[in-house]
């Protein structure tokens, strides 16, 4: 089956020095477009973690234990910002998917194109997590979507390039394994999902319920932006704003990810523009 597409799509993984989005850093990415007419194109990067001055930021020993990716490897690397020009070129206007990419790789992904300064949207791309399609679908993991879906053993998992490669298989396998299979989603309705378009896809695999990337933020059911954590779980982030500013402060100052950072700071910005108003509306009367 050949993926139907309406613009190129760039299967993705990333090794990395650990699981905090808004601390750690990318070693690793391997990069796998797939265009319209069905050619492909795959990029694999090794990158030097540094932090904001350049300086080299070491991997821990056990996270190597788990990629393989050694500070040796990557001492003589360029780091994400030298090379975030080259690795947007490359993914263009593409949509993304991944194993666990929304939860994981794109938020990180978007962290490094902050932390770097350079100008990246997911304004307009669609997202497929098809971790999302496989734990709905069966609940399980890569190497035994890989052996349950492609019936082969996944060699050198955990590296980036030899997981990307995969989930794009995956994918594949899943489109025509449940083409015809009906779902029924939490709201009672019976629908089939797995369908060969990406918008299809992206609804089905994406978290509707967060605000931002990483779910600190979330939705209630009016669309209306709610804190997902801490002592305001569950409340309106502009009704905290206005009530507490220093409670926008503090989130600023600590160490959420830049990509959460730009969400309550346009929120922020919103509830100035309320108040700016309002106080026009007030002096003009």
């Amino acid at each position: 089956m050949k993926l139907n597409l309406t613009k190129p799509i760039v299967f993705f993984d990333l090794e990395t020095t650990g699981v905090q989005v808004g601390r750690d850093h990318i070693v690793q990415i391997c990069l796998h477009k797939v265009n319209p007419d069905g050619s492909t194109e795959t990029e694999t990067r090794l990158v030097r973690p540094a932090d904001s001055k350049g300086k080299t930021i070491p991997i821990p020993p056990e996270t190597t234990a788990i990629h393989g990716v050694t500070d040796a490897m990557v001492a003589k690397e360029p780091s994400f910002k030298q090379q975030a020009h080259e690795i947007a070129d490359f993914i263009g206007d593409a949509d993304l998917a991944g194993y666990n990419s929304n939860k994981f790789d794109v938020p990180l992904l978007v962290e490094e194109f902050c932390r770097a300064g350079h100008p990246f949207s997911i304004k307009g791309r669609r997202l497929v997590d098809v971790q999302n399609i496989f734990h709905r679908m069966e609940q399980r993991t890569l190497k035994a979507a890989y052996r349950f879906y492609c019936n082969k053993e996944l060699e050198n998992a955990h590296s980036a390039d030899a997981d990307t490669l995969a989930t794009y298989e995956v994918l594949m396998a899943q489109l025509d394994r449940y083409q015809n299979t009906e779902v029924t989603l939490p709201n009672g309705k019976t629908t089939c999902p797995i369908q060969n378009d990406i918008d299809a896809l992206s609804q089905f695999t994406s978290n509707t319920q967060w605000a931002d990337l990483c779910g600190h933020i979330g939705r209630d059911a009016k669309g209306n932006e709610i804190f997902n954590f801490g002592k305001y779980k569950g409340r309106s982030v502009e009704e905290v704003f206005n009530r507490e500013p220093a409670y926008y402060d503090w989130m600023m100052k600590a160490e959420f990810p830049l990509s959460t950072k730009e969400l309550i700071t346009e929120i922020y910005n919103r509830i100035q523009d309320k108040k700016l108003n309002d106080l026009k509306l007030h002096f003009g009367n």
